[in-house]
């Protein structure tokens, strides 16, 4: 079932366990094993870890001999992805730049300001804007406690874009946005990958939203990046989800078939891409 993109307070959400006082008990779906406690009265946390080019990105263009995009410098956003997909200016939570080993640290994010899951992006010449999901409330039903720390953001350039755009295939995604674009920025979609316990891609294997209406929606690139099914996974684990080109749209996604996979919340509009690693358990893979 789609869900309405309204502004509500925590308690509605069922996320009362990053609103108040507490303990300081690590969150599950992040890394946090070094990270410091923070003030749960002033609710402000850092996000820190990595940003580099989707592995599949940098291979598609060493192949083709094209320049990889610079990251180093580019400015990485955290933000809701909720709040970004109907346009909320206030989705933002603060920038850093990327080192050149692509480090980054963002200082000060303010839970209180979150309220389904938050992500990093990054912003360079050669980039498709997306959002990588550091944090997902769906583990918990509460608001981070604790400084996320370890976050692998993943940068997609455009010519891997438009190479994914063709393996989706412009017929369908035209056919899914009734003829309001023609690729995947323009539409909106979700890059994904399906991992297991140990973080290797699963082959084979199906997500599914929420809603019946949706199904159809979801694409599975081959390795190749020469085309797309909908039965399954290929070597990689990567999926799509191709939105309407329309209002921003909110769901839940999921594993179906096999045990052990939370449902993952999942914001997506026009004109972005959302990234994400979908694993099993409560903490991701090491």
């Amino acid at each position: 079932m789609m869900r309405p993109l309204l502004m509500v307070p925590c308690a509605v959400l069922g996320l009362s366990l990053g609103c108040g006082p507490g303990d300081y008990t690590p969150d599950p779906g992040v890394q946090t094993d070094d990270a410091e406690a923070v003030d749960l009265d002033n609710l402000r946390i850092g996000v820190s870890g990595t940003v580099e080019l989707l592995p599949e990105a940098r291979r598609l263009l060493e192949a083709r001999g094209l320049p990889l995009p610079t990251l180093e410098g580019a400015p990485l956003t955290a933000a809701e992805p909720l709040r970004l997909a109907v346009n909320d200016a206030n989705a933002t939570f603060g920038t850093a730049p990327a080192a050149a080993d692509g480090a980054f640290t963002v200082r000060d994010v303010a839970v209180r300001e979150m309220h389904l899951s938050l992500a990093v992006g990054a912003e360079a010449a050669g980039l498709v804007p997306a959002h990588t999901v550091v944090y997902d409330s769906a583990f918990t039903g509460a608001r981070p406690r604790t400084d996320i720390i370890g976050a692998r953001v993943w940068a997609l350039p455009d010519a891997f874009h438009d190479a994914l755009s063709v393996a989706v295939g412009e017929s369908a995604i035209r056919g899914h946005t009734d003829n309001r674009a023609a690729t995947l920025r323009d539409a909106g979609f979700v890059l994904g990958r399906v991992v297991d316990a140990s973080g290797h891609p699963v082959a084979g294997a199906k997500v599914a939203p929420d809603g019946e209406a949706l199904a159809g929606r979801i694409y599975y690139p081959t390795a190749d990046l020469q085309g797309a099914n909908q039965e399954g996974t290929g070597p990689d684990g990567l999926f799509v989800y191709v939105h309407s080109g329309a209002d921003a749209e909110a769901f839940l996604l999921s594993v179906t078939g096999t045990d052990g996979y939370t449902p993952r919340n999942v914001g997506v509009a026009p004109g972005w891409g959302l990234v994400l690693t979908v694993h099993p358990g409560l903490h991701p893979p090491p």
